[in-house]
C-alpha cells in the first residue's frame, strides 16, 4: 500500500514538474537544439552563461514570448443608474 502511494505522489510530482507555469524570455538555441532551444533563463546574462563555451550556441529572445499577441482589454462595465 506505501509502494502504491509512492507511485502515485511521484507521478504527480513528475507531471507538474515537467509542465512549465510560464514561458522564460530567453532561449538557448542552434546546434543540436534546433530552432526551439532550451527556454528556461529568466534573464539573458543566464542565457549567455549557459551558451558560453559551447560551440554553435546563441541566446534569442523566446519565440513563444515574442510573437505573443496581447490580451485584448476587458468589455466596459455596465453600472446601473439608481433613479
Amino acid at each position: 500500500m506505501r509502494i502504491a502511494i509512492l507511485v502515485v505522489v511521484m507521478v504527480a510530482g513528475l507531471s507538474s514538474a515537467a509542465r512549465a507555469e510560464r514561458d522564460y524570455p530567453w532561449c538557448v538555441m542552434g546546434g543540436e537544439l534546433g530552432y526551439s532551444g532550451d527556454c528556461m533563463y529568466e534573464t539573458r546574462e543566464q542565457c549567455l552563461a549557459s551558451a558560453s563555451g559551447r560551440w554553435n550556441l546563441y541566446c534569442d529572445i523566446n519565440p513563444r514570448v515574442r510573437y505573443r499577441q496581447p490580451a485584448p482589454p476587458p468589455p466596459p462595465r455596465r453600472t446601473q443608474r439608481s433613479q
